[in-house]
């Protein structure tokens, strides 16, 4: 049965984190984007693998082995389930979300000539610009972007005016990680697929807030880091349709992706070690799993339902304090707020709330041309979890208002 309202209180309890102090003030935690908090459920699945099974996977007889080898594939399978991938060899594991982008753009330096094109969007984290310059560099292919209006979002009409016979790759965050805007995704696939071009959907930011059917959504590729949804850092995976993990050749050479080795030739593994080379993060791979049912049993529609409450509340609270100025005010949004002080450097403001205990992000985000964009050297970002409360939004609220007072 799916939850509709969620008890906060008791999920709190869950999360030892958010219980300590920060510059003797209870902490307040708003940099959701760029790593969530773990709760105690996943925190003891790490635990029991160090002490009770941690042996490497998939070569040892020995029964700790086989073992972490069930457990680790059982973790493949919850995450083919959760995201509704139709095979479980179409789950690779990586470090998270941009060794699969790296992953996929090295794959692709063989498909692409000069004169092709290669289409991103204006609102990309750096992962999700840097490995598309690179290839365009080794390939001779031609990066295009697709632009954004004030409001942070993408000008649709333009994009589908980017696409042609010579585009061959359409690449977008599901999510802003500096603004917040949910991006419309399924016209983006639909329309690249119609010009023959392969699309991969950067889904670090979303995956923590909507639950994404990737049979449904017809994508080629997409990526998830388990950071964002609750599990550790240093995995993620990398989902691709099986045609194309067949055709991208081996991103590392190593053990485990090998079916035979000689030294005259050697014969690669079938999927999806093909791509899994080495000695993968074993106890990473099961605590996301243990993430992910940490996440459904709370249940998704309620989590989204209440996070967009609080990303609303904390919208109105902020815009009343005098100069301030909300960066991503999209339709379709979730989780961020970005904003400046006008006059005040984004950074002194950060400064100030973590005296008060209260984490925030300052900086461009990783997202530059964005800032570029707005004219501004980066924002204050502010952004929320399920674990979050209106009362840490007025407590927020409160110190920027401090802030602005100290620093104007």
């Amino acid at each position: 049965m799916i939850q509709t309202t969620l008890d906060i209180a008791t999920i709190r309890k869950d999360f030892p984190i958010l219980n300590r102090k920060v510059n003797g003030q209870p902490l307040v935690y708003l940099d959701n984007a760029a790593t969530s908090q773990t709760p105690q459920q996943v925190i003891d699945v790490i635990v029991d693998y160090y002490q009770g099974y941690n042996a490497n996977i998939h070569r040892g007889v020995h029964s700790l082995s086989q073992e972490a080898t069930d457990a680790y594939e059982i973790a493949r399978k919850k995450i083919q389930e959760h995201f509704n991938i139709a095979k479980s060899q179409e789950v690779i594991f990586t470090s998270g979300t941009t060794h699969g982008i790296n992953l996929v753009a090295t794959g692709f330096t063989s498909f692409l000539k000069k004169g092709d094109e290669v289409v991103v969007s204006a609102m990309e984290h750096h992962s999700n610009i840097v490995p598309w310059q690179m290839l365009c560099e080794r390939t001779g292919a031609t990066l295009k972007v697709i632009p954004m209006n004030l409001e942070g979002e993408l000008i649709m009409e333009e994009y589908h005016k980017l696409l042609s016979e010579r585009t061959k790759l359409v690449f977008c965050n599901h999510v802003s990680n500096a603004l917040g805007t949910i991006n419309p995704i399924e016209e983006i696939i639909e329309a690249a697929h119609k010009v023959g071009a392969a699309v991969l959907i950067d889904g670090a930011q979303a995956a923590a807030h909507i639950k994404p059917n990737l049979q449904a959504l017809d994508v080629d590729f997409y990526v998830v880091s388990a950071h964002k949804m609750c599990g550790p850092t240093g995995v993620g995976m990398l989902y691709g349709k099986e045609e194309w993990l067949k055709k991208l050749p081996p991103y590392q050479g190593g053990g485990e992706m090998i079916a035979e080795v000689t030294f005259e030739k050697t014969t690669y593994a079938d999927l999806p070690h093909k791509f899994e080379a080495g000695t993968p993060n074993i106890c990473g791979g099961i605590a996301f799993g243990a993430a992910l049912d940490y996440l459904n049993n709370i249940g998704f529609e309620a989590l989204t339902h209440y996070e967009d409450e609080l990303v609303e509340y904390a919208t109105q609270k902020l815009l009343s304090i005098d100069g301030l100025r909300i960066y991503g005010t999209a339709k379709r949004k979730t989780s961020v707020i970005s904003f400046n002080i006008e006059g005040i450097h984004p950074y002194d403001i950060g400064t100030i709330l973590d005296k008060l205990g209260i984490a925030v992000r300052t900086g461009h985000h990783c997202a530059q041309p964005i800032m570029d964009f707005y004219k501004i050297p980066g924002t204050v970002r502010a952004s929320f979890s399920f674990y979050n409360t209106k009362e840490e939004v007025d407590k927020l609220v409160e110190g920027v208002k401090r802030a602005k007072s100290m620093l104007e």
